[in-house]
């Protein structure tokens, strides 16, 4: 956050892909060992004020798998679509809850399965999203959100409290 707040070049990287490197049968019962390898990174994700954001979460086998709890900081949102097995882009979107969906901060985004949410990015400021089983987040089951400023002042980013300890 201070150093999106104070503009401090050369921390995080602002190229954080929309899909997945790779697409693979996530849900196969034998991955291979390469998948198994995490990558450290400190890219984010950059949101405009008010953008719609859908994102699909994959539930896959890589180290044996299991549920996922995913939490997202600064924002709520509309849990659209579930089910098991590969998501499907082209069979799937048309079964989305678009009239009641649950609104919500955290998802299960089940084993060998998948989970889509929607959010409406409102809230400016760097928003952290992980797994809530901490061993996941040192495999890279983690993020961060950059919610631009909008254009009135009740749309623009608080400044860091002052005790807030330095990075």
């Amino acid at each position: 956050m201070q150093a999106y707040y104070y503009k401090i070049n050369g921390v995080y990287e602002t190229n954080f892909p929309n899909f997945p490197p790779l697409f693979f049968n996530f849900t196969a019962d034998i991955l291979p060992l390469d998948y198994e390898v995490p990558l450290m990174g400190t890219k984010v994700k950059v949101l405009n004020y008010n953008d719609n954001v859908e994102i699909v979460f994959q539930g896959t086998n890589v180290v044996s798998g299991s549920d996922h709890p995913i939490h997202l900081h600064g924002q709520s949102f509309y849990v659209v679509g579930l089910g098991f097995g590969n998501w499907d882009k082209d069979k799937d979107p048309p079964n989305y809850n678009l009239v009641d969906p649950p609104y919500q901060n955290t998802i299960t985004v089940p084993y060998k399965g998948w989970a889509v949410i929607r959010f409406q990015a409102s809230n400016p400021g760097v928003w952290f999203m992980h797994c809530h089983v901490d061993r996941h987040m040192s495999w890279g089951m983690d993020m961060a959100f950059i919610t631009l400023n909008g254009k009135t002042n009740d749309s623009k980013m608080l400044p860091p409290p002052p005790d807030m300890p330095h990075c």
